[in-house]
Parts: C-alpha cells; structure tokens; sequence
C-alpha cells in the first residue's frame, strides 16, 4: 500500500490516517516519536501474545467507537494472522461489555474491514 493508491474504504481511511501522523509529527515531533515509543512497547511481545493484544484493541476501540482504530487493529489482527472467527469473537466480547454500539460497528465496519484487507483466501 505504500507505493499504491488505496483502492478499498478501509484502505483510504488508513492511507489518511497515515498522512494524518505524518502531518503531526512535523508539528509535534516529540510527542510522536514519545507516543510511538510507547504503543510500541505495549504493543510487543510478552505474556499476551501481538495477536491477543490486537484483539483485545479491536474491543476496546468497538467499545470506545474509534473507528480509524477498529480499520487499524482489524489489520493488526488479520496481519498477526487472526482468523475471521477469532476476530469476530473479540467484537461478540466487546458487544458484551459495550452494547449495541459495539456490536452495530463489529456487523459493519469490522466486517468490511475483515473482506477488504484480508487478502488470505478463505
């Protein structure tokens, strides 16, 4: 995608976020590189597996109603080789614990998400 121009929503939306980042860090360059150091640690290897950590920010963002950081983490999820029924098993937890909401966007936005980035057959 980096060469590439996004073909899909979901890819525009991450394309856009990327400029977006690129645009602060010129202004805030500290602060990014801060932020970064730091989502890069949580975001490493530990206890918890990277492909448990990007199912568990696919919940939280369903719950939070971020929807640049559901695109983001279902492609963290997908990239960490999370299965369709994984992931959708994180968003039924997540629509637990934040309702409707979280379950609305888990039916739309992670779904389309889930068919457009996911370029492994099924």
């Amino acid at each position: 995608m980096e060469n590439q121009q996004p073909t899909s929503s979901t890819e525009q939306a991450l394309h856009a976020y990327k400029i977006g980042v690129g645009h602060f860090a010129e202004k805030m360059p500290d602060v990014t590189k801060t932020f970064n150091a730091f989502t890069e640690a949580c975001f490493k290897e530990g206890e918890l597996s990277k492909k448990e950590k990007q199912l568990i920010a696919l919940g939280i963002s369903l719950v939070a109603q971020d929807e640049y950081c559901m695109i983001y983490h279902t492609k963290g999820c997908l990239d960490q080789g999370a299965t369709e029924k994984e992931i959708l098993e994180a968003c039924g937890v997540a629509a637990a614990f934040g309702g409707g909401a979280a379950m609305s966007q888990a039916v739309t936005l992670v779904h389309e998400c889930i068919h457009e980035l996911d370029h492994r057959t099924h």
